[in-house]
């Protein structure tokens, strides 16, 4: 079982602002960038466990701490 729940792609990208993500592009996906690292995020609803999972990652986020930021 993945350890970060599917959420709408709205609760992901504020959670990834709160880390200092801005969003560079949008359009069928949503592409933001901090500076050092860019992450994809799709427009589903809910966005699938194991994509958020792998976006977390590419983000540099555990999950415990994507969690964190959810809230």
């Amino acid at each position: 079982m993945p350890k970060i729940p599917g959420i709408r792609h709205q609760d992901a990208v504020r959670a990834l602002e709160k880390m200092g993500f801005r969003i560079v592009r949008q359009s069928g996906h949503i592409i933001m960038t901090n500076g050092r690292c860019r992450v994809t995020i799709p427009r589903a609803n809910p966005v699938n466990a194991f994509t958020m999972g792998g976006i977390a990652r590419d983000a540099g986020l555990s999950p415990e701490e994507f969690r964190e930021l959810l809230r």
